[in-house]
């Protein structure tokens, strides 16, 4: 079986962390956003992976030849030389997608972070015989999304309503897709939306079903969401896999530390935190609500929440980092220096205190 996955863009909301590595590298719960992904598609047998990309693929690539091996997992790039939507870059890796087997292939919006039941998707596309399968998820204001209006018991879509004034329905497009060969037919080599255009005249015909998703999902395009995506994804592995979290006299619910970060006396940490590889926290700090990136120095009496620690910082004593501040890669943040909702471009020293949220260039 094969997937495509739509990198896309330049990844502009989660800056300045997507300065340093396009979005898909970038870290969530200590692991490239991207690879949450492929190892969910390697687990229930996809052999080979497209990522459908418009810039830096060589990076990319790079970066993923490791994984390549280690997963066992086939990974290549199709690279567009203009935006082609959520549905041309489809066309354009169509020759990747297709083969004898005539199976039906998957395709995943990079943002999205759930947990990924993809199996249960194969089967249920098997057992409605139409020719596309969408997931969807329950949200509490369906007013800011595109709705889709499905029959509950068989799951055929009807329609799709774009940020609806009136209420029509709470399931939005949770962004994977199981879809056969034949929907390549409908899909031009030029920018298309895949769900503006390509879905509705599949609806049209009756061949469309949506799966409504069971546990978490969310878009983890921008900080917020990230900070929230980071709370959801912990209370899933509490659910599914509680040995991969961190236990001891100084944690707090649910946190994620790497094996080889050191951790001082005397810290508070959690709940909701990731802390990455090779990262020191010195005693008496405290975190909450955060992700802390490979290599960074957290030093004495520091206190983090809500907030983003890029690659390689450092965060003085007693300072107090908050109010989602992010830092990219390479900022340090002298001694007893406050931050409120800073957002700190690479290789930075702050010097003075952010009283309120502004962009320090």
């Amino acid at each position: 079986m094969k997937a495509l996955i739509l990198v896309g863009g330049f990844g502009t909301r989660l800056r300045p962390l997507t300065l340093s590595f396009p979005k898909p590298l970038v870290d969530f719960a200590n692991k490239p956003m991207i690879l949450h992904q492929i190892e969910a598609l390697k687990a229930i047998g996809v052999s080979e992976v497209v990522l459908a990309i418009n810039y830096q693929p060589e990076v990319m690539l790079n970066f993923l030849k490791d994984f390549e091996t280690k997963l066992g997992i086939k990974i290549t790039c199709s690279q567009e030389t203009e935006p082609l939507g959520t549905a041309g870059p489809l066309a354009l890796a169509r020759d990747k997608l297709v083969d004898e087997t005539g199976e039906p292939f998957f395709v995943l919006n990079s943002d999205v972070i759930s947990e990924y039941p993809l199996k249960q998707m194969i089967e249920f596309h098997k057992s409605h015989g139409g020719e596309a399968s969408i997931m969807v998820t329950k949200v509490d204001e369906p007013s800011k999304y595109g709705v889709v209006v499905m029959e509950e018991s068989t799951g055929e879509v009807e329609r799709f309503v774009e940020k609806p004034k009136l209420f029509v329905g709470n399931k939005i497009n949770a962004g994977i897709y199981l879809l056969n060969p034949s929907t390549l037919d409908r899909i031009e080599l030029r920018p298309t939306s895949i769900e503006k255009e390509i879905f509705p005249k599949i609806a049209a015909e009756k061949k469309l079903f949506a799966m409504v998703l069971p546990g978490f999902w969310m878009d983890i395009g921008q900080p917020k969401d990230y900070i929230t995506g980071l709370r959801l994804y912990l209370d899933s592995l509490r659910k599914n896999f509680p040995s991969k979290l961190t236990t001891g006299p100084h944690i707090v619910g649910n946190v994620l530390v790497d094996e080889s970060a050191k951790i001082g006396e005397g810290c508070l940490i959690g709940p909701d935190v990731a802390i990455g590889p090779g990262c020191v926290i010195e005693s008496g700090v405290r975190l909450s609500r955060c992700t802390v990136m490979r290599g960074v120095r957290v030093k004495k009496h520091a206190c983090i929440s809500s907030s983003i620690i890029g690659w390689h910082s450092t965060v003085g004593q007693w300072a107090r980092v908050e109010n989602m501040t992010i830092l990219g890669e390479d900022v340090h943040v002298c001694d007893e220096i406050y931050s409120n909702g800073g957002v700190v471009l690479p290789h930075k020293e702050i010097k003075s205190s952010i009283l309120k949220p502004e962009i320090v260039m």
